[in-house]
Order: structure tokens, then sequence, then C-alpha cells
């Protein structure tokens, strides 16, 4: 079985997406504040085959850019990359749900809940951050538009 027809809420997520991510404290009181432009696409390499680049833009002319490639395995997608350790799941048919490590902070976790609107051309997204004590810290909130399918 693909990936695509494992993950079917995950295909409705290929393309090119643009947005800001906004992170907050735990009192909600914001910290950073960036644009971004993430690239979801599907490959024919049975090894990875989804691989995503987040590319981030301050407004300071800070940039950076990041790789994920993954794989899938019973309906879950799995990253192992030198950045993360995690994976992702479907919830219903516009929720995709994430929990991973930064692989520099093994002790803290994030969980983040993905939701793609029903003609598929707008996302909103959310991240609670963990300390090693399971209590949250930060949040961050990222409105997205699909600018490419």
């Amino acid at each position: 079985m693909s990936i695509r027809e494992q993950m079917p809420v995950l295909a409705r997520h290929e393309g090119d997406w643009v947005g800001t991510y906004i992170y907050v404290d735990a009192e909600g009181r914001i910290i950073d504040k960036h644009a971004s432009h993430l690239t979801c696409q599907f490959t024919e390499d049975d090894a990875t085959p989804y691989y995503q680049i987040n590319r981030y833009t301050w407004d300071d002319g800070r940039k950076e850019e990041h790789h994920f490639p993954a794989t899938v395995e019973d309906g879950k997608l799995l990253f192992d990359t030198e950045r993360i350790k995690g994976y992702a799941w479907e919830v219903d048919d516009k929720t995709i749900v994430l929990t991973w490590s930064y692989k520099n902070e093994p002790n803290k976790y994030l969980y983040e809940m993905i939701q793609i609107s029903p003609c598929g051309n707008h996302r909103a997204r959310t991240w609670h951050w963990f300390d090693e004590n399971g209590e949250l810290y930060k949040r961050t909130l990222i409105k997205e538009e699909r600018v490419r399918q």
C-alpha cells in the first residue's frame, strides 16, 4: 500500500505552503515571529516516500532551511533526521498529529496538531513545547496558505 493510500489526509498537504510562525511563552507573550515556506512532497523512493523542506525568514534577514525525509510504517510517518526524531499519524479526515524531540534536547518534546481546510488551501498548526518534567513552556502558532499544489 502506498503512502498516499495509508495516509490520505497527509496526501492532501502536498505542495508549497507559505505562512507565519508565532512563538509565545506559556503566558502567551510573543517571543519570536518569522515567515515560512514549506514544501511537502512525495517521492518515488520507497526508503523515503515523503520529503519536507522548511524554509524560515526573519525580518532581520536571518534564514534557515531544514530537510525532513520520512518513512512510513503502519499508517505512521516516521522522522529520524540529524535535527529531530518523531512520528505523525492521522486523527480524522482533516487532522494530523505529530510528536517529536529535537536531538540536541532529547528530554524535551513537542506535540503538533495540523488542521487542513476542506478546500485544501489553508492550514492551521499549533505546537506545544514540553520540558523534561512534562510542563508546557512554549507554543508555536502557524497559519499557512498553499501557493502550489
